[in-house]
């Protein structure tokens, strides 16, 4: 299966349903006022879609199918 953009894959759209899902509920209390877990939070749901485009830019196969059952396995849990 070739791949030419990261944002077709299933699993990112995934994440980037789960970024949004992060943002909403710490724009509202009790985590908009605690700013420093509000943007841990964003951070953290963010990375998993960082993590996906650079296991697909690395070029190998192992290292990608490697971010991406990590990436699976969060956005699962």
């Amino acid at each position: 299966m070739k791949i030419n953009r990261f944002e077709d894959l299933e699993i990112w759209q995934i994440a980037r349903e789960l970024y949004k899902y992060v943002f909403k509920l710490t724009s509202e209390n009790p985590f908009y006022n605690d700013i420093r877990f509000r943007d841990q939070m964003r951070a953290s749901a963010g990375s998993m879609m960082d993590n996906i485009p650079e296991g697909l830019e690395r070029g190998g196969k192992k290292e990608f199918y490697q971010f991406y059952q990590l990436q699976k396995a969060l956005a699962v849990n």
